[in-house]
């Protein structure tokens, strides 16, 4: 079996940074692919732009989704793919520094799988990647990409 590949969306570097060392620290095995705001976002899963070349740029297994994005916020990649044939079976995982319940609930109702809160700790952050990583790529049987 093929690594899995995950796609971050993130626009804060320095977040997106910390979570690639958390991956690593967790001793995930992945392929992390970061974005770096919702409009990239869809161009990497629609394979468009400089993202065409799927062998460089695989079809993700996991999307991780900031909400407080640049140009296309998080709620607009969601409702996005939740319309698309191809991607609406695709697992999000929000990823936000937000705690609003208004958040929270709108997430799920257009269609996030989970919400998880970005820890402020990098040892707490490493505890989030393992859970991802046993949970999400391990555990759970997701279909498989149509794309």
């Amino acid at each position: 079996m093929s690594r899995a590949t995950i796609l971050h969306v993130e626009d804060d570097s320095n977040d997106a940074l910390l979570f690639q060392h958390a991956c690593r620290k967790a001793g995930m095995d992945i392929n992390l692919q970061v974005v770096s705001d919702g409009e990239e976002a869809l161009a990497y899963l629609k394979g468009s732009e400089q993202f065409k070349n799927r062998d460089k740029h695989p079809f993700p297994t996991l999307v991780l989704l900031d909400l407080k994005l640049p140009r296309v916020n998080g709620f607009d990649v969601l409702t996005w793919m939740k319309t698309e044939q191809n991607m609406r079976r695709l697992p999000v995982i929000v990823l936000s520094s937000s705690t609003h319940q208004a958040d929270v609930k709108r997430a799920y109702e257009l269609g996030a799988n989970s919400f998880l809160v970005k820890p402020v700790a990098f040892e707490a952050l490493v505890g989030l990647a393992k859970g991802i990583d046993q949970y999400w790529i391990s555990l759970n049987q997701g279909p498989l990409a149509s794309i």
